[in-house]
């Protein structure tokens, strides 16, 4: 009776330490481009800031024990009255997360005030206090896609070590 009792307490306090280990989910949101050189919104610049959330998803894979939860693109767009508001509004954002069952919510944008430069701006929101956890500002020097590979790199990182505080 007794060694069956310590099996069981023994086989509660590893599904409890199992349960506690349990991937973080974070929802990417698709990031938006804010161009303000004089040749604003070209479809290069279109494509390389939409690349922009994939491959954030596969470098917070890489880095943590992350599972990615995707956020319809209808309800981004029906939330976000317009450039910059779910950046603006963590409260918002943190609903969006909540409706698809994530922990974080990662909000993005690419700003690009020259051509020789950009910056990777980001939000990161903790959907159960509903508030920004950090905040990052990567600068892209160059177009390149190692260029914003690297960027991408460093982002991820930074997320894993706000999160693992």
């Amino acid at each position: 009776m007794y060694r069956s009792t310590i099996f069981v307490v023994l086989v509660f306090m590893l599904l409890a330490g199992y349960t506690a280990q349990a991937a973080e989910r974070i929802a990417v949101l698709d990031f938006e481009l804010n161009d303000l050189t004089s040749l604003p919104y070209t479809p290069e610049e279109r494509r390389r800031t939409a690349s922009f959330r994939p491959l954030l998803e596969q470098a917070l894979k890489r880095t943590g024990d992350y599972e990615m939860v995707r956020v319809d693109a209808e309800d981004q767009a029906a939330a976000d009255a317009g450039l910059g508001y779910l950046f603006r509004f963590p409260e918002l954002a943190a609903r969006l997360g909540e409706q698809a069952g994530a922990d974080w919510v990662v909000v993005g944008r690419h700003s690009k005030p020259s051509f020789l430069y950009s910056y990777l701006i980001a939000n990161l929101v903790d959907v159960k206090n509903r508030a920004l956890a950090a905040g990052y500002a990567i600068e892209l020097k160059g177009s390149h896609e190692k260029v914003s590979q690297r960027g991408i790199e460093a982002l991820a990182k930074k997320i894993h070590d706000s999160i693992k505080k």
